[in-house]
């Protein structure tokens, strides 16, 4: 009976707060069904459409096949940018921004219908059996891969696995009458999105970021770290081509160049508790470093977020041309049959308060897609005066400078497209991949010699004279290529020819630093960012002397 008794009063002690519990319950539900009310027809409408096809279409039909077409229609009129991924795509897709991946260790490109090693990774298993760069892998497990029905996803499926899993590839290399067989381990190979670090000068580091992924910051601050032992003072970052990835290196990137307060990036979305304000923590490693960053029309969405931040709080110098215009934020969603769906749900503002995100119009990604195209055909790549910033969409830097929004970052300083040396018969050559096809050939009739070389200057040193090899390619080019030499085109494209077949050779010998390291000499955009880290242009706050 007082069991009784004290479970009679425990209950009536719950009962206020189970009666609270379900007036907060009720609440939020009848927020919910308000909230979704408006939408319940239009769900149940696309229902009664599947129910239909079902029952009643002719033919038989997997709904799920049309599901997996609906949804690509659906988000593509939403903003160009919220996509669906289905679920036999999501590894492909998420591997670029992957941080590592088992395989056998190499770098490689599709040439000719063939698979040319263009590097072997350090540490890989390809480089402990004696794979080379400049073999060419035509075999894997004793299946054929060459041919043109053989596409660099299918030479990315057969080489990468599970980790400790073997894999046997066969090589033709240039000094073996016969091909070579190597049975490899897949191992964790690193995935490094820097192109390149070096030090340009005595002074200033180079460094050249590919991609914002997860390892990005870590990479970036190694070589920044490294390049400042070796003496560098100021740096040039290349972000041209730099089509984003992950926001968060980027701002960690940018917050290693503040000791001072700073806003770094703010987000704005629908739901206003998610909107935020980045703020730099003021322990930047390098406040003092001066800093030019190289953007162009492929630069996009992390890399305008670092551009931005430095830009707005007039930090460094901005070099190049306007930046894609990429302004809005993706989350991913996974679904329960594991495919994803990328939802816009925030556009991301500079610290000056401006959105970069070009103007889009839902379902017509084409003409967002050619806006690229249409900055060519108006002249803006090539000249100053044909861009047009919104006057409504002014802002200021921290120190006063204009800049402006609705459509990419917009340089400090413009330095137009280079087409100096592009004629005719440059584009064919180009066209026929001969550059890259004539450089790795010559690599292998001469490696066992050019592998003497451990610095670009000593390779350089070995190869023959620029008329030389000029007239050596233009003699490849007629017979592999079948294009007739045109002097009067080959003299104007003299210097580009012979600077890309160096530059690529090096890339085979002695790696991407060393092809990046050569194609800057005469890389105008470079050129100009180190003439304005001479005049002092790229000091803290940038504006005073531009």
């Amino acid at each position: 009976m007082n069991n009784n008794s004290g479970s009679d009063r425990k209950y009536l002690f719950m009962l206020p707060l189970v009666g609270a519990l379900m007036l907060i319950a009720g609440m939020w539900i009848g927020v919910f069904l308000s909230k979704h009310d408006q939408s319940s027809a239009a769900r149940q409408k696309l229902s009664d459409v599947f129910d239909m096809i079902q029952d009643y279409y002719v033919d038989d039909v997997s709904l799920d096949s049309l599901v997996e077409l609906t949804i690509p229609e659906l988000l593509k009129n939403l903003d160009p940018h919220s996509s669906y991924i289905p679920a036999k795509d999501r590894m492909t897709a998420n591997r670029d921004l992957e941080s590592s991946f088992y395989g056998v260790g190499i770098q490689f490109q599709m040439l000719n219908d063939t698979v040319y090693i263009v590097e072997v990774i350090s540490g890989g298993a390809a480089e402990s059996a004696g794979v080379l760069s400049g073999d060419r892998i035509i075999a894997v497990d004793g299946e054929d891969i060459t041919g043109p029905e053989i596409s660099t996803e299918d030479v990315f499926k057969r080489l990468r696995g599970e980790k400790n899993t073997e894999v046997q590839i066969t090589v033709k290399r240039h000094n073996s009458p016969k091909p070579l067989v190597f049975d490899l381990v897949r191992v964790e190979i690193p995935v490094t999105p820097i192109d390149a670090s070096y030090m340009i000068n005595d002074s200033t580091g180079f460094i050249r970021v590919s991609k914002f992924s997860d390892n990005t910051y870590t990479e970036f601050l190694k070589s920044l770290n490294q390049l400042r032992f070796s003496g560098a003072k100021s740096l040039i970052l290349d972000l041209r081509g730099n089509g984003g990835g992950y926001m968060n290196p980027a701002v960690l990137m940018a917050n290693e160049f503040f000791a001072e307060p700073a806003i770094l990036v703010m987000t704005r979305g629908r739901n206003f508790a998610e909107n935020s304000v980045l703020p730099a923590d003021m322990t930047g490693a390098f406040p003092e470093m001066e800093l030019v960053v190289l953007i162009d029309e492929f630069t996009a969405s992390a890399s305008e977020i670092f551009s931005g931040a430095i830009q707005d709080n007039d930090r460094g110098l901005i070099i190049g041309r306007r930046s894609f215009g990429k302004g809005l934020v993706q989350r991913p969603f996974e679904m329960p049959d594991s495919s994803e769906f990328r939802l816009t749900v925030q556009r991301y503002f500079t610290p000056s308060g401006r959105c970069i995100q070009k103007d889009y119009s839902p379902g017509k990604t084409n003409d967002y897609d050619a806006e690229i195209f249409n900055r060519y055909s108006n002249g803006e790549i090539f000249s100053a005066d044909s861009i047009q910033p919104d006057s409504t969409k002014i802002h200021y830097t921290m120190h006063g400078r204009p800049v402006y929004g609705g459509g990419g970052i917009m340089p400090d300083v413009f330095v137009p497209s280079d087409t100096s040396g592009v004629t005719p018969y440059y584009i064919k050559v180009v066209n026929g991949g001969l550059i890259q096809k004539y450089a790795y050939e010559y690599c292998d009739l001469n490696r066992d010699q050019l592998s003497e070389a451990h610095t670009l200057k000593e390779l350089l040193a070995q190869l023959p004279s620029d008329g030389v090899l000029l007239q050596s390619f233009v003699n490849y080019a007629r017979n592999v290529g079948n294009i007739k030499a045109q002097w009067y085109y080959i003299e104007q494209s003299r210097s580009l020819i012979v600077n890309q077949i160096k530059a690529v050779i090096a890339r085979d010998i002695l790696g991407f630093n060393a092809y990046y390291e050569h194609i800057n000499t005469t890389d105008p955009v470079v050129a100009e960012a180190l003439r304005r880290l001479r005049s002092g242009e790229a000091a803290f706050p940038v504006g005073q002397n531009l």
